[in-house]
């Protein structure tokens, strides 16, 4: 690993005037081995992906995490997450890259609600013999970028988008939980806040307090969405920015330790360990 994680630009290898990306995997590993960028390092990217696989077996691996590719797997990748591939190209399928605005602007509340819960699923599984009904929503979208004609471009390729998240939804193998919807909003809501504020915030009551919910409440939606108490969700958001934080190897475990807004380092590394079983240091020392 290198001692510094990129925070790679959706602009970077993107060649289309929408924000939305739609490329087979070969042709994305032959378009940054152009750039000689190794897309076996791990990166993190500032926009939301989602990797489709249609033929063979790899693994790629997200925040730590090692994940096994296989024809009919669908990984959403998240804005922030670090990923990386594998070093050989061993599979076929497509790459879709988007910025966030391409979905949050001029969306209903239905279809950001559909999105949000394709994006709360960390691995989507279709069944081999069901590929077959993703494909023409595919060719779609890959035909539609191919048009010169950018008349209404945007919105065809956003309709079509969500045509496919769709799809992916009711084809996947593992059944998608139901929730109510204005409870997965405000879980959401509280999503968004610790995105902002975790590094300044590790109470769950105060978090409570800015959604203007009461913190039961706040309680209730986090352990029926993630089985997690609030607090507890809290703490594994913060784990896992540290882990990003240590894995970059750019800063000292003292300036990660006041990054992330503990008072005293001896604090941070308790955290650490009673989470982990290990210290900062021996931590990096895995990677």
């Amino acid at each position: 690993m290198e001692d510094k994680i990129e925070n790679i630009l959706f602009s970077r290898f993107v060649k289309q005037p929408v924000p939305f990306e739609f490329i087979p995997i070969h042709e994305l590993y032959e378009r940054v081995s152009e750039e000689n960028y190794d897309l076996s390092v791990p990166h993190r990217i500032d926009f939301h992906a989602l990797i489709i696989v249609l033929e063979g077996e790899s693994y790629h691996t997200v925040d730590f995490k090692k994940e096994a590719l296989s024809p009919g797997v669908i990984l959403p990748i998240s804005k922030g997450q670090v990923h990386s591939f594998h070093k050989e190209l061993n599979i076929k399928g497509y790459v879709i890259g988007f910025e966030e605005d391409f979905i949050t602007q001029n969306t209903t509340d239905k279809n950001l609600f559909q999105f949000l819960q394709i994006y709360h699923t960390s691995r989507i599984q279709i069944a081999q013999e069901s590929l077959s009904a993703l494909k023409p929503v595919l060719q779609l979208i890959e035909g539609f970028l191919k048009d010169e004609n950018t008349n209404l471009k945007l919105e065809i390729v956003y309709t079509t988008f969500m045509t496919l998240l769709l799809q992916i939804k009711r084809l996947a193998c593992n059944v998608h939980k139901t929730y109510d919807s204005q409870r997965f909003k405000d879980f959401h809501r509280f999503k968004q806040l610790i995105s902002k504020h975790y590094h300044e915030l590790h109470n769950a009551k105060a978090y409570a307090a800015r959604l203007d919910v009461s913190y039961n409440y706040l309680n209730e939606i986090s352990k029926e969405i993630v089985s997690k108490t609030a607090k507890e969700f809290i703490d594994s958001w913060l784990l896992l920015e540290i882990k990003r934080n240590l894995s970059e190897k750019k800063y000292t475990s003292q300036e990660i330790a006041f990054k992330m807004g503990f008072n005293e380092p001896s604090n941070f590394i308790r955290f650490f360990k009673k989470h982990t079983g290990l210290t900062p240091l021996q931590f990096q020392e895995t990677l």
